[in-house]
């Protein structure tokens, strides 16, 4: 795992395959140098729930802690043709209680992480935000897709584009922040953070302009903390130097991005799914903000991207207990 910026160049980007994940692998094999985390995986009733924390488990990513209703979790298994010995099951009656004891086993201290499994993700963030059971902090919680895209020579971190809907600019500096503090516990010391918006410069016409510009003055004044922010910037010059120059920018960010934050959530998800399905990426995706990690995954998550979810947790816990050491 890199410790600096310095990604694979983009010489080696051309001619590569696009199964070839090596941003992704680089988050694994880092992982793997670490020890497992507990983990509580909600209502896993279905194969590819299930199959995806056995699957990180076998990798020695993490320990689960299967919690749903036992009947289901153990049809699923028989399914799969999977011995549920080796775990911790923790059953319910249903996915809200699932949800539920998933979270005050995090508060216990049983768990170190959540990760979803097959329930609707709004049911699982309203055991998380509760107000006197939940695992609320101080942060406005938010979600981070990390992109390994074969056209680009960086990891590229993408946020928010599943939790946050219309963010406001306080929220905002919460998504940046934690944007940040992840980039760090995955060994990027500074993080290039570009502000995205339609245009880049600063107009009253279109409100995200406004929103990198007051987001780049709380960085000035060491209310975002961490990175290096640059905006408003459209999305060809925070990811191409060679757009840039032709539009005379000159910024530490342009063409150097690692987070690439959306005005909103519409925006955010349509970029993912572009960079998914028309450039060959592929993401790992987690939620930050809350009190311990959420890992959440798709029907449709192949297994390097849910190991790669998990790797990013791991990551992310062991880097909080070192800064607490």
């Amino acid at each position: 795992m890199a410790t600096t910026n310095d990604w694979p160049t983009a010489d080696c980007i051309e001619n590569r395959a696009f199964d070839e994940r090596p941003h992704l692998h680089q988050l694994l094999e880092a992982a793997k140098r670490r020890e497992p985390l507990r983990v509580a995986v909600v209502h896993p009733v279905d194969g590819p729930s299930l199959l995806g924390a056995l699957e990180a488990s076998e990798e020695q990513l993490i320990e689960p802690i299967l919690v749903g209703p036992e009947a289901r979790i153990r049809a699923a298994a028989e399914e799969l043709e999977a011995d549920l010995a080796p775990y911790r099951l923790v059953p319910t009656e249903h996915s809200h209680e699932a949800a539920e004891r998933a979270v005050a086993l995090v508060r216990a201290g049983d768990a170190e992480v959540l990760m979803k499994g097959s329930l609707h993700t709004d049911e699982l963030m309203g055991a998380v935000v509760a107000k006197d059971s939940g695992l609320r902090t101080d942060r406005r919680l938010s979600h981070v897709f990390a992109f390994d895209v074969p056209t680009y020579p960086r990891a590229l971190f993408i946020t928010d584009a599943a939790i946050n809907i219309y963010p406001t600019l306080e929220d905002k500096r919460d998504i940046v922040q934690n944007a940040i503090d992840l980039a760090h516990g995955l060994g990027i010391r500074t993080p290039h953070v570009a502000i995205l918006s339609a245009v880049e410069t600063v107009t009253t016409k279109i409100h995200s302009t406004l929103d990198a510009a007051a987001l780049c003055k709380m960085a000035d004044r060491k209310q975002i903390k961490g990175g290096v922010l640059d905006g408003p910037l459209a999305f060809d010059n925070a990811v191409s130097e060679a757009a840039a120059r032709t539009k005379g920018i000159e910024s530490p960010v342009a063409g150097r991005a690692d987070i690439l934050v959306v005005p909103d959530l519409e925006a955010g998800n349509m970029l993912a799914k572009q960079l998914e399905y028309l450039a060959g990426a592929q993401a790992a995706g987690i939620v930050l903000g809350a009190r311990a990690p959420i890992i959440l995954t798709s029907r449709a998550d192949d297994a390097i991207t849910r190991m790669a979810s998990c790797a990013i947790a791991l990551l992310l816990v062991h880097h909080h207990r070192r800064a607490l050491a």
